[in-house]
């Protein structure tokens, strides 16, 4: 492998291009500048799709691109540094589709010979792809189409003959056209939203396989291992509630503070949280703790329910899937949470958008909105764990009432009788993760203005922001030197939310997990450049390494422009702007004056028209970004 690297580090230096409609490939070797400009990841991801993906396309069409991206440190032994990036236009917002994932496909992408890959086209026949060594084969998939994703992860390692083969696919969800379908890589790992599992189906891919003897360069690996052996020594796992409880360590805290979503958002307090948090579920149901490559902090859940079919073949449900399974539809039941979750891995769809779906189903039938002739006499209530599983199969195989939530809420309100579209949670289509922006101010602006739809991973969130200058997550090389309350929604939040957002699209452009750097893991932000200086080679800085995240979110909001999409969709539902209804915070609801101001000014931080929100021509010519004028 060493031949194929150009003279920089960390990269390959070459992108797989595949034609599925012809059944062509070739190999692009992009030069050097342009990795160091785009950086990887997102940034690259976007560069190939605004150069290639023709405007207005149908995304479920052959004309649909699907780029999937690895950045400079993934394959090295750096904790985190292992995330890989799948964009194209999505289906369910009919705007940008951009996912990240960790687990271990990224890296044996990279021990394969490519950085990424460029798909285009459509196979005229179902198929997956396996890609070893540099060698590409497309093998007829007609058997495995319609079969669950444990079942097709087992029968292509078995068939590739080499059981560390990695496999990312879709699943059965998916290939009946479920608009939010996800990719999952190892069953555990998952491009969760955009309905991106969706948009692989409709090119007539199952899957992707890839297994590979190589590994990147880092130019001053002595460097690298010094930066290592710091980390080593200052860390101690066994200390971290993230290793030991998960992401759902946090349940419990944001009950307290009356931000745990329930009900359809209708509560931000639920009864039954102490049931669902990370602990208990670490006294109870957990029996493993997985990880990703080369991670030290290991937060992966396994999990096992017998007497409800659950094993840890598909692992175990992280906060997100315990909200939207759990509080946000009044289940209080650890175990049928962990089923539901089996089931959508099983199906291949996405727990966020599966779960408010079903809520947001349930509260319609509260309301009299959805009746038993639609459900087929499944009581849709609040609180009926049986039928969540239930609604689970019903969505993955579009049947009955499922059939309508697979296009999503937003959709599906639409055809539903009037009144519905008040219980639909969504931004740009795209359903709302499980946190409260009316307890974390800055939350709001995150799913207003997240390219891809309401998105809880665009910059960490309020109480984060709190902590600033009094916790070992220094913020300073950022400019960030002074806490700020959770619930101001002034310029002072806007500012942090503006930096912050820059912080978290750096990580995904150079593949860096939110939860191992700073201001959630041990990373911290000089030994995070230290190292990607020392992989590449480039005598980088932190300055630098952000306008990577300045470059890719122009280059998002200019896809998303010529999709129609603008600033009457950087919007939040009106249940936000709506008092609480239990919990310490009752009654608290977004200011429509203050919101507005507040995404105003962020267009003038970001270099945007306030009014139309696009980036300016003189922020373009300053990005090197002159080509999308």
């Amino acid at each position: 492998m060493s031949g194929t690297n150009r003279g920089f580090g960390g990269f390959i230096g070459r992108v797989l291009r595949i034609d599925l409609t012809s059944g062509r490939s070739s190999v692009e070797e992009p030069a050097p500048e342009l990795y160091r400009r785009y950086g990887g990841g997102s940034g690259l991801a976007l560069y190939y799709l605004l150069r290639e993906l023709p405007p207005g396309a149908d995304p479920l069409g052959p004309s649909n691109v699907m780029v999937f991206m690895t950045g400079a440190m993934s394959g090295t032994p750096l904790w985190g540094a292992n995330r890989y990036v799948v964009a194209a236009k999505s289906p369910l917002t009919m705007g940008l589709a951009r996912s990240e994932a960790g687990g271990w496909w990224g890296p044996e992408l990279k021990a394969a010979g490519f950085d990424g890959i460029v798909l285009s086209g459509r196979a005229p026949s179902p198929v997956y792809l396996l890609i070893r060594d540099g060698e590409l084969e497309i093998v007829p998939a007609a058997d495995l189409w319609q079969q669950s994703t444990g079942d097709v992860q087992d029968a292509i390692v078995a068939q590739s003959g080499d059981r560390r083969t990695r496999v990312l696919q879709c699943g059965p969800a998916a290939t009946r056209g479920v608009r939010y379908a996800a990719l999952t890589n190892e069953l555990r790992h998952w491009n969760g939203r955009g309905g991106l599992g969706a948009v692989l189906a409709a090119k007539n891919v199952r899957a992707i396989g890839v297994r590979g003897s190589g590994k990147p360069a880092i130019v001053d690996d002595e460097r690298a291992q010094a930066i290592l052996k710091d980390l080593r020594t200052s860390y101690n796992r066994n200390e971290s509630t993230m290793h030991l409880h998960g992401t759902a360590r946090g349940v419990p805290g944001l009950n307290d503070d009356g931000i745990f979503p329930t009900r359809n958002f209708v509560d931000g307090q639920f009864e039954g949280a102490d049931k669902l948090s990370g602990p208990t579920m670490s006294e109870t149901i957990l029996v493993g703790r997985g990880t990703c490559y080369a991670c030290a902090v290991a937060c992966k859940r396994e999990v096992e329910v017998p007497e409800l079919g659950v094993t840890r073949k598909y692992g175990g449900p992280e906060y997100e899937t315990i909200g939207s399974l759990g509080s946000l539809c009044g289940i209080d039941s650890l175990e049928y949470v962990a089923k539901g979750n089996q089931t959508c891995g099983e199906y291949g769809l996405d727990t966020i958008s599966t779960g408010v779906a079903i809520a947001f189903a349930m509260e319609c039938y509260e309301h009299g909105l959805i009746t038993d002739a639609d459900t087929g006499g499944l009581e849709l209530r609040f609180g009926n764990a049986e039928a969540m599983v239930e609604m689970i199969h019903r969505i993955g195989r579009r049947e009955g009432l499922g059939d309508l939530l697979a296009e999503g809420v937003a959709r599906a309100a639409q055809r539903l009788p009037e009144g519905a579209a008040r219980f639909a949670m969504h931004v740009k289509m795209q359903e709302t993760p499980l946190h409260e922006p009316r307890g974390k101010k800055g939350l709001a602006l995150a799913y207003a203005l997240s390219p891809t739809g309401a998105d809880h991973m665009e910059a960490p969130h309020d109480p984060l922001i709190e902590t600033v200058g009094m916790s070992n997550a220094d913020l300073g090389p950022l400019g960030l030197y002074e806490p700020v309350d959770r619930m101001d929604f002034s310029y002072r939040k806007v500012r942090a939310f503006y930096l912050l957002q820059l912080l978290w699209g750096m990580y995904n452009v150079v593949g860096m997990c939110d939860f191992a750097a700073v201001p959630t893991g041990p990373i911290r932000l000089p030994q995070l450049v230290d190292f990607y200086s020392a992989v590449t080679g480039w005598p980088t800085s932190l300055w630098e390494m952000l306008r990577l995240a300045e470059r890719a979110k122009a280059m998002y909001r200019i896809f998303n422009h010529r999709e129609g999409l603008g600033p009457d969709d950087d919007r939040l539902p009106k249940r936000f702007f709506e008092p609480l209804g239990n919990g310490p915070l009752e009654g608290e609801q977004l200011d429509q004056d203050e919101f507005e101001e507040a995404r105003r000014l962020y267009y003038e931080l970001c270099g945007w028209d306030r009014d139309t929100g696009l980036p300016t021509r003189a922020r373009l010519l300053d990005l090197e970004l002159e080509w999308l004028l």
